[in-house]
């Protein structure tokens, strides 16, 4: 049977739960059940729930095998925590920081993330999750990563690290070392959009919720690679846009095609289309290696069609 407790909902300060993606930071109540019990530290200022732990605020559900919220005095953002008040959490505490441990699963009415450790930072409204099979699902796209992913809720960005790979609902697939996933916003018909400011995350830091958003923008670093139904296209940095289709891949280009390759400094694919265009850089040369397939089947025409091999 599950127990809850008021506890953690004295602690939150009270405010607008207006929720863009996986956001925990917008104030508000939180809501704590578990199966085994809470354990609340009052000199460590840590609240522990464990078996079968949730948490709930303003739309979004932080579900795990342990929970940890550590709080501090109302208002001491960014200091060092004080000893409790004697009252404990009612007294005036806020969560400044959650952490959830095994089996970690984050929903939204929109958005999903998975992994074996979610840390989630109420000050910079971030959260990284860490572990194996990591995954952040919206309704058009998947991105998953081997190291690390962190989703920035205020700047709008997640930040997947190792073997990265997202992959939109139609089938498109774009895999980095390192993917920075920008996402627009969907506002409402005479609603004016929310502004937002764009910047580089810091190394190592990173997650999605009641607001629907679409993938804007893709920006690919380190063994990029673009699967077409034909091609194989490979750089060193992309940069991929889902409402056009287009992705452009520099440094180090090279485009397969069975046995041909086409290798130069700039590439522009259409992943609508499958069409991948080689463009040559200032002072540059295309180089191209052409094989003649066999049995008279010609060489791979531009729309992925075999042409006929000059004899």
């Amino acid at each position: 049977m599950r127990r809850a407790t008021p506890m953690l909902a004295a602690l939150m300060l009270a405010g607008a739960a207006a929720a863009q993606g996986i956001d925990l930071s917008q104030g508000g109540p939180v809501e704590v059940t578990s199966n085994d019990g809470i354990e609340w530290r009052q000199a460590d200022q840590v609240i522990i729930a464990r078996g079968e732990a949730r948490a709930t605020r303003g739309g979004v559900t932080v579900e795990s095998d342990r929970l940890i919220a550590r709080y501090r005095p109302r208002g001491a953002a960014g200091a060092t925590p004080a000893p409790a008040p004697a009252d404990g959490p009612a007294g005036g505490g806020e969560i400044w920081r959650m952490e959830a441990e095994g089996n970690v699963v984050i929903t939204t009415a929109t958005d999903r993330a998975e992994g074996d450790r979610a840390i989630y930072d109420m000050d910079q409204a971030v959260m990284v999750l860490t572990g194996q099979n990591l995954r952040l699902t919206n309704p058009d796209n998947t991105l998953t990563a081997r190291d690390s992913i962190e989703y920035w809720s205020g700047r709008r960005m997640a930040v997947a690290r190792g073997n990265a790979v997202v992959v939109t609902n139609d089938g498109r697939r774009v895999r980095a070392d390192t993917l920075v996933a920008y996402f627009a916003e969907n506002v409402a018909p005479g609603a004016a959009p929310r502004p937002q400011t764009v910047a580089a995350p810091p190394q190592g830091a990173a997650p999605a919720g009641q607001t629907p958003s679409s993938l804007e923008r893709v920006e690919a670093f380190g063994n990029v690679e673009i699967r077409t139904a034909e091609e194989v296209v490979r750089g060193d940095r992309g940069v991929y846009s889902p409402q056009t289709g287009l992705a452009r891949l520099l440094a180090n280009v090279r485009i397969t095609r069975g046995e041909n390759t086409l290798s130069g400094q700039e590439a522009i694919v259409n992943m609508q289309t499958g069409v991948a265009r080689l463009v040559s850089a200032p002072g540059a040369r295309v180089q191209g290696l052409v094989v003649p397939q066999q049995g008279g089947q010609g060489l791979p025409g531009p729309g992925g069609a075999p042409q006929e091999t000059p004899r």
